[in-house]
């Protein structure tokens, strides 16, 4: 699925990343615990994620994760935009919460990683 299909799914807005949008993502991993993400979270995929804080940029970028979309709308700070867009990862913002999100993706297709 195409990030910019999850935005439309989402009725997400573009915080940074805007020029690959039309990248294809397979999995999502959802968590609130950057550990869990590390551990159990598949390459190249989506995270979302309700914690707002640069360690989400930083763990993203080990794991080469595409995108990240924030639920419940929360808004990172322009550090961590800016930590984003060096980095080449997209991100989302929804109000949606994190059940609500998490089911849209999966009801279109869009696998769960581990």
């Amino acid at each position: 699925m195409t990030i910019r299909k999850i935005k439309s799914l989402l009725e997400a807005d573009v915080l940074c990343g805007e020029a690959y949008l039309d990248e294809d993502v397979n999995y999502a991993f959802s968590s609130d615990m950057m550990s869990d993400v590390l551990a159990y979270a598949e390459e190249q995929s989506l995270l979302l994620t309700s914690l707002c804080n640069p360690q989400v940029i930083r763990t993203a970028e080990m794991l080469d994760i595409l995108c990240i979309v924030f639920v419940r709308g929360k808004y990172p700070d322009p550090n961590m935009l800016k930590l984003a867009e060096d980095r080449g990862i997209v991100i989302l913002a929804t109000s949606r919460g994190m059940f609500t999100t998490c089911g849209l993706l999966y009801s279109n297709g869009l696998l769960g990683g581990a």
